[in-house]
């Protein structure tokens, strides 16, 4: 028997947590792979100065993963908000990458629920890198896709897409 999904049919934005320099290059080390995992192409990053401009322009545009190169926590210049808070009034899927140095603080738990908290419709958490400890991720309760490292690409799009028929009738 087979699993029938639904294939994504629309752009998934990816986030990561921490100073923008650290999530672009978390972002642009993790990309081969997660394009490549997820059979999606890599589009260009969207401009972390206007939301509603670059969440506008990704609207009926088909799948892909395009990276947001700034913490979504962070406020707005002129006090306008946070990309959070913009990611779930568009209701845009949004995938966290974490690196695995990041899994042994409150990253992962609090980049979730900030997300949550705004209402976006999050796919899942993936580790890019790192070892990947199957009964610590179930422990921590969060909605973990899986890991870069050593990942089969269709154990974390089969995941992705599981995910996806989870919340896509939000």
């Amino acid at each position: 028997m087979t699993l029938s999904v639904p294939r994504l049919d629309q752009p998934l934005v990816v986030v990561a947590g921490g100073a923008a320099m650290a999530v672009t290059a978390l972002q642009h080390r993790a990309a081969p792979a997660l394009a490549t995992a997820l059979d999606l192409p890599w589009w260009e990053p969207l401009r972390p100065q206007s939301p509603q401009g670059a969440l506008a322009a990704l609207a009926g545009r088909g799948p892909g993963l395009v990276p947001l190169p700034i913490d979504p926590g962070l406020p707005l210049e002129g006090g306008a908000g946070h990309w959070a808070e913009a990611l779930g009034a568009w209701r845009q899927p949004a995938l966290l990458l974490l690196a695995g140095e990041q899994l042994n603080s409150g990253l992962p738990a609090a980049m979730t629920a900030l997300l949550l908290q705004w209402r976006v419709p999050l796919l899942g958490l993936v580790q890019a890198d790192g070892p990947w400890e199957a009964r610590a991720r179930r422990g921590d309760g969060l909605p973990w896709l899986g890991n870069l490292d050593g990942a089969e690409g269709l154990d974390l799009a089969l995941a992705l897409e599981l995910r996806w028929r989870q919340i896509g009738a939000d």
